[in-house]
C-alpha cells in the first residue's frame, strides 16, 4: 500500500534533489551551447522553454510522489520533463542551421516546424501539470505563462498559416494519443518519456497524413515513406488489438487465430496499399529489389542474420542456466544484458560504413518485428506468447515496471534514430564535416559504447559514487575514454569521416552526454543518443 504524503505548499515545499539539479545543469549546458551556436530568436525560445520546464518539472515530481498525476506513470524515476522537453526543439534548431548552411529552404522551414512542434507539446505538458496541482502554484504559473507567451508571440510572427496549422494538428494528435496510450499502458513511461515518445509518434503520424494527401506533389525517398508507414501501422495495430481484447480473452486459440488473421488483413489491406500509394510501386517487390540490389547488401544481410542467431542463442542459454539453478527468480546480471549492446554495435558499424540506406530499412524492419513480438508476448498470443513471456522475464530491470517490456525497443531506437533523423537532402554537398561527420555514430557512441562501458566498469570496479546516485565516477570516466578510443577507430576504418580538428567540441559533447548518463533516471537508451546527436550536429 502506497503511503501518501500530506500536500505541501507548492512554492515552499522541499527543494528538488541534488540529482535532479545536476541533471538540469547538464541539460542547461546543452541548451546554452546550442543557443550560442545558433543565436537567433528561436534559440531564445528554447532557453525560455528550458527555464519554465525546470520549474514545472518540480510540480510533476510532487504529483508523482503524492499519487495525484492523471495517469499511472513509472515510479522508479523522476518526471524527466526538462530533458525530454528540450529534445525536439533543439533537434529542430540544429536541423534548421544545417539545412540553411546547405541552401535547402524547404528543410530549413521543416526544422523550424519541428522546433515549434516540440515547444508546443512541452508547453501542453506543463499546462497539464499546473492545471492539476492544488493549490495553484502562482509563481510557477507566472514563469510558465511568461515563457509560453514569449514563445507563442515569436512563433506566431515566424510561422506561416500552414505551418501553424501543422503544429496544431500535431498537438491535437498528441493530446489524443496521451489519453489513449497512457490509459492502455500504465506505468510504462515517466511524463518526460511519454512526452518524447508520444510527441515523436504524433509528428510521424501527421507527416504521413500530410504526405499522403499531397502524394502527387511530393516526390520523397521510398525509404522515408517506408519508415513512416511502418511506425504508424504498428501503433494503430496496437491500439486496435488493445481495444479489442478488452472485450475478449486474448489467451485462447480462437483469439490467437483471430489476431493472426487480423494482422494479415491490416498488413495486406491497409499498410501495403498505403505504401503503394506513396511510392507508386509494389512495396514487396521494391523491398526485395532494395535488399538484394548489390553484393555488399547480400553479405551484410548474411552477417546480420548470424548476429541475430547469436542473440537468440544468448537468450536461450541464459534461460537454460536459470532453469538449472535453484532460484527460479534469477535475473540476468548487468554484464549479461550488455551482451546485446555489443551485438548491436557489431550490427550497426558495418552498416554505417558500407551501406546506410540498407541499415535504415533493416532497422525499420527490425523495429516492426520487435513491436509485433511484444504484442504477441503481451496479449499471450499462441503459440509463442507464453514462451516469450518466460524467455524475456529474465532480462527485466527496474525500468520495465509496466505491462510492456520496452528496453530492447528503446535500444533499437537509440541506435537507429541518428540514422533516421539525419536530414539527407541537407548533407549531399558534404555539409556533415567536422564533428557532424560523427552524427550517424551517435547511437553507437552514446549507447553501444559509452553506456555499456559505464555500466560494466561502474558495477564491477566503481567505488566513488556521484552524489545521490548509484552511478560511479570510474564508470563515467571509462565511458568517456572508451568513446574517445571509438572515435579514433572510426577515423581509421571510415574514410568518409573528416573531423577537421573539431576535437575539443567532440570531447565536450561526449563528456556532457556521459554526465547526463550519470544523473538521469530516464531511459538512457533513448535520451543519450538524441542529446549526442544534437551536440554533434550543432
Amino acid at each position: 500500500m502506497t503511503r501518501k504524503c500530506p500536500p505541501a505548499a507548492p512554492e515552499h515545499g522541499a527543494p528538488p534533489s541534488g540529482t535532479v539539479l545536476a541533471e538540469a545543469a547538464v541539460v542547461f549546458a546543452v541548451v546554452l551551447s546550442i543557443h550560442a551556436a545558433v543565436w537567433d530568436r528561436y534559440s531564445w525560445c528554447a532557453v525560455a522553454l528550458a527555464v519554465q520546464a525546470f520549474y514545472v518539472q518540480y510540480k510533476w515530481d510532487r504529483l508523482l510522489q503524492q499519487g495525484n498525476a492523471v495517469f499511472q506513470f513509472r515510479m522508479s524515476a523522476n518526471s524527466g520533463l526538462l530533458p525530454a522537453s528540450m529534445v525536439m526543439p533543439l533537434l529542430g534548431l540544429v536541423m534548421k542551421e544545417r539545412c540553411q548552411a546547405a541552401g535547402n529552404p524547404y528543410f530549413e522551414r521543416f526544422g523550424i516546424v519541428v522546433a515549434a512542434t516540440g515547444m508546443a507539446v512541452a508547453l501542453f505538458s506543463s499546462v497539464l501539470a499546473l492545471g492539476i496541482t492544488r493549490p495553484v502554484p502562482t509563481n510557477t504559473c507566472a514563469i510558465s505563462g511568461l515563457a509560453g507567451g514569449v514563445i507563442i508571440y515569436i512563433m506566431k510572427h515566424s510561422l506561416s498559416v500552414g505551418e501553424v496549422i501543422e503544429v496544431l494538428e500535431v498537438l491535437l494528435i498528441f493530446v489524443y494519443l496521451n489519453m489513449i496510450l497512457l490509459y492502455l499502458m500504465p506505468r510504462c513511461f515517466t511524463p518526460g518519456e511519454a512526452l518524447l515518445v508520444l510527441g515523436g509518434i504524433s509528428f510521424v503520424l501527421n507527416q504521413l497524413i500530410k504526405r499522403s494527401l499531397t502524394v502527387v506533389e511530393s516526390q520523397g525517398d521510398p525509404v522515408d515513406f517506408f519508415l513512416l508507414v511502418v511506425v504508424v501501422g504498428m501503433v494503430l495495430m496496437g491500439i486496435f488489438f488493445s481495444t479489442l481484447f478488452v472485450f475478449m480473452d486474448s489467451g485462447t486459440w480462437a483469439s490467437s487465430i483471430f489476431f493472426h488473421l487480423m494482422t494479415c488483413v491490416l498488413g495486406l489491406g491497409v499498410v501495403l496499399p498505403w505504401l503503394h500509394w506513396l511510392i507508386h510501386r509494389n512495396p514487396l517487390l521494391w523491398l526485395l529489389q532494395f535488399l538484394f540490389q548489390t553484393e555488399t547488401r547480400i553479405y551484410l544481410l548474411a552477417y546480420w542474420s548470424l548476429l541475430a542467431t547469436l542473440a537468440c542463442l544468448v537468450v536461450l542459454y541464459q534461460n537454460a542456466k536459470r532453469s538449472s539453478s535453484e532460484s527460479k527468480k534469477h535475473q540476468a546480471p548487468t554484464i549479461t544484458r550488455k551482451y546485446f549492446h555489443f551485438i548491436v554495435v557489431a550490427t550497426y558499424i558495418p552498416g554505417i560504413i558500407f551501406d546506410r540506406p540498407l541499415l535504415y530499412v533493416a532497422a525499420t524492419v527490425c523495429l516492426a518485428v520487435f513491436i509485433f513480438l511484444e504484442y504477441v508476448r503481451y496479449f499471450r498470443i499462441k503459440p509463442l506468447g507464453h514462451t516469450l513471456r518466460s524467455l524475456l522475464s529474465l532480462f527485466l530491470d527496474e525500468r520495465d515496471s509496466g505491462p510492456l517490456i520496452l528496453t530492447h525497443i528503446y535500444l533499437l531506437l537509440g541506435m537507429s534514430l541518428p540514422i533516421w533523423l539525419i536530414p539527407r537532402p541537407c548533407t549531399q554537398k558534404g555539409s556533415l564535416g567536422g564533428a557532424r561527420a560523427l552524427v550517424p555514430y551517435a547511437g553507437v557512441l552514446a549507447v553501444g559504447v559509452g553506456d555499456t562501458m559505464a555500466s560494466i566498469f561502474g558495477s564491477t570496479m566503481g567505488e566513488i559514487h556521484w552524489p545521490g546516485t548509484k552511478k560511479t565516477f570510474e564508470g563515467t570516466m571509462t565511458s568517456i575514454f572508451a568513446q574517445i578510443i571509438s572515435v579514433a577507430l572510426i577515423l581509421i576504418f571510415d574514410s568518409g569521416v573528416d573531423l577537421n580538428y573539431s576535437y575539443a567540441w567532440i570531447l565536450g559533447s561526449i563528456s556532457t552526454v556521459s554526465l547526463l548518463e550519470a544523473y538521469t533516471t530516464q531511459i538512457d537508451n533513448l535520451l543519450l543518443p538524441l542529446y549526442l546527436l544534437i551536440l554533434l550536429m550543432a
